[in-house]
């Protein structure tokens, strides 16, 4: 049985490691004492080059975080993942997303996966060849939380990888302006429809379902079983819808982590087959780097330790995501579900209450955007927040630029590279205090003397920040990226001895809109606490 991290020695001894220097450590001391400092602690897996050299750690710190993962016996955990045992203990289930991205043979269930995967591919293709012959313009994939966010994220962040003139479109929030902002784009002959959907009882994704089918009819759409699909388990309820085309994927692969399966149906679609299995090829990978490097040099290992190191010791409570490049403009909010739904817990896996900190909150927007939003926040606000640069040198738009625009493009792109390492280098530096006074007295308000303005104009730095270095961002690329954030919530989970891999807190609100739905058609407010009655009868406009 694996030990909860509190309850190992490693704890204690980080602790102690921390009071005595951790929490006064200075990244600009430590590169200016070593010069080595940024090899020593840059990390390359699966083609991803990631710089943690700009982390509040040093070598002994990384060290005793690598004891604790023994001591928490991170590794066995890990190796039970990937053979397919039972490890979402509450729910009794094996967690198999990495099984799906495994190549045939390599893992459980391997000939189930492989034909399940090679269905959802022949359809992939031959929806595309009725894209190429003009019968098809549009795709829409109706799903919410992992079976949208997943696909939606994927699609958007290898769209020059796509099928040209196959228009593809997400809608998943039940609020009706979602769908019927796709709907008027449409022709009911040249659209399908995707419903993603495990058990094909999401509320939210069959009332838009529902509704999309009613439209299909009203626009004199006759043929359902050639416009529909359904990515689901429960194929007598999507043949009741009137779905013929019907791909199903296992109990053990969460919403969160089933964009290897089935679910990513619209990127196979809108990339091809070969390069969604380089898709899984990719994650599989760096699979094979969590499960086979030493703890030195693996990667998603000590992403996760760090989180902890952040979380437990130091006090930070959120960690920011910045991809410095559009095609990852959704990225954040892919990570938010992943770390958030999966470590949000507050109790470890025998049950008992934990008393200390777990999933910090996760959030970003794509830069240089967040440059211009939150950042002046991550530099002077009085939180440390990590942020979680991610910087692609390649460049790729989906054409071949030429002539004036060509070298415009390539201007721009050495300005997204260039305000990327700005940042990380700004957030560790910071500006002193005397520094400001120099640089601002020559401009000062007269207003104000110089020694005030420049406490406004001074930043403290030793602000910690991760640099995720890709040379292209292609399906491989992609699929490395995503398994690397998913391996590292397994870690910083696996140490705080929770089930990262079952999602209770999302049940009770569902129960609880079940229960209102029909009182907002009768009015009955008897039972309910003062503010939900009062809110009710607003809502039917009492």
């Amino acid at each position: 049985m694996s030990a909860r991290g509190d309850r190992t020695p490693a704890w204690a001894a980080l602790q102690a490691h921390f009071n005595a220097e951790g929490h006064a450590f200075d990244l600009r001391q430590a590169f200016a004492a070593d010069p080595g400092r940024a090899e020593a602690f840059t990390l390359l897996a699966a083609g991803l080059r990631v710089d943690l050299s700009k982390h509040l750690w040093t070598a002994r710190t990384r060290a005793l975080l690598i004891d604790l993962a023994s001591q928490c016996d991170v590794a066995g955990q890990r190796d039970a993942q990937f053979r397919g045992e039972a490890i979402n203990g509450t729910e009794g289930r094996a967690v198999l997303h990495t099984a799906l991205r495994a190549p045939a043979g390599a893992g459980p269930h391997s000939d189930e996966v492989q034909r399940a995967l090679a269905d959802m591919l022949a359809y992939a293709e031959a929806v595309r060849n009725r894209a190429r012959a003009g019968e098809l313009t549009d795709v829409v994939h109706i799903g919410i939380g992992g079976s949208d966010l997943g696909p939606a994220m994927a699609v958007q962040a290898l769209a020059p990888h796509a099928l040209p003139g196959l228009r593809l479109h997400f809608v998943s929030n039940v609020d009706g302006h979602d769908l019927a902002a796709v709907l008027p784009q449409l022709r009911a002959d040249r659209t399908l429809f995707i419903v993603a959907s495990k058990t094909f009882t999401t509320q939210e994704t069959l009332a838009n379902a529902e509704a999309a089918k009613a439209w299909f009819l009203a626009q004199g759409g006759t043929d359902t079983a050639a416009h529909f699909a359904a990515t689901s388990s429960h194929r007598a309820a999507a043949a009741a819808f009137g779905i013929d085309h019907v791909f199903g994927f296992w109990d053990g692969v969460g919403g969160r982590y089933s964009l290897w399966s089935v679910i990513g149906l619209p990127l196979a679609i809108a990339i091809g087959a070969e390069a969604f299995r380089s898709f899984l090829a990719g994650a599989h990978a760096l699979d094979r780097h969590f499960a086979e490097t030493p703890a030195e040099l693996n990667l998603p290992l000590q992403l996760g330790l760090l989180d902890v190191w952040y979380r437990n010791f130091h006090g930070f409570g959120s960690r920011s995501v910045a991809p410095y490049h559009q095609g990852l403009r959704r990225f954040p909010a892919y990570l938010q579900q992943l770390e958030m739904e999966s470590n949000g817990k507050r109790v470890d896996r025998d049950g008992d209450l934990l008393p200390f900190a777990t999933s910090p909150v996760v959030w970003g927007e794509a830069g240089t955007n967040g440059q211009h939003a939150y950042f002046q926040m991550l530099h002077q606000g009085t939180d440390v927040i990590p942020v979680e640069f991610i910087a692609v040198r390649e460049p790729a738009y989906g054409f071949a630029p030429h002539g004036a625009l060509k070298e415009r493009l390539a201007d721009q792109h050495s300005k997204l590279m260039a305000n990327c390492l700005a940042q990380a280098q700004a957030l560790m530096q910071g500006k002193s205090f005397d520094e400001a006074v120099r640089e601002t007295a020559p401009t000062a308000n007269p207003a104000l003397a110089p020694d005030v303005l420049a406490r406004h104009r001074s930043f403290p730095g030793n602000r910690p920040s991760t640099l995720i270095l890709m040379e292209r961002l292609e399906p491989a690329s992609l699929g490395a990226l995503i398994a690397l954030h998913e391996q590292r919530v397994f870690v910083s989970g696996a140490v705080w001895g929770i089930n990262s891999f079952d999602q209770w807190g999302v049940e009770l609100g569902k129960a609880l809109c079940h229960r209102l739905l029909p009182r907002l058609a009768s009015g009955d407010t008897s039972g309910l606490d003062a503010s939900t009655a009062a809110a009710l009868r607003w809502a039917r406009g009492a």
